[in-house]
């Protein structure tokens, strides 16, 4: 497993949160589609039967296909740098990061302007606690 110092998580953030909006809007661009596809399925069901565009809806397909398949890049491309995922729709990413003999997670939300929280691999995101002195230290040697 690739660990991280906190200067590389910290660098990385740029990057990672282009890939995650890229990831959240073609997630969204696809359940639009499945919510129109459903609503076409549901009015066909209460009126009996209608004339569909059938091209039209293999359009919406295809397109829905298309944005999910843009989802997983984005994920598959995060999850190539070490990063793991936790939750997409809020954009909650983990770092490894070797702290004295375990590796625990540096955790980082969109929206917040640094990476300032970690947690052990068992605690998860409810066991946040600050980032602290020993992960500033271990920027400059760390074994990997």
């Amino acid at each position: 497993m690739k660990t991280f110092t906190l200067d590389e998580a910290q660098s990385l953030l740029p990057v990672l949160e282009a890939l995650l909006r890229r990831a959240r809007e073609n997630k969204e661009a696809a359940e639009r589609v499945q919510s129109a596809l459903e609503d076409v399925s549901r009015r066909i069901y209460l009126s009996g039967g209608m004339k569909v565009d059938v091209a039209a809806v293999a359009r919406q397909r295809a397109e829905m296909d298309s944005s999910l398949q843009r989802v997983k890049e984005s994920l598959a491309e995060i999850d190539a740098i070490g990063v793991q995922v936790k939750d997409l729709d809020t954009g909650l990413l983990d770092f490894p990061f070797r702290l004295e003999d375990q590796v625990v997670l540096l955790c980082w939300r969109m929206g917040e302007p640094a990476i300032e929280h970690w947690h052990t691999m068992e605690s998860g995101f409810q066991g946040r606690q600050p980032v602290d002195e020993r992960f500033r230290r271990k920027n400059g040697n760390r074994p990997n």
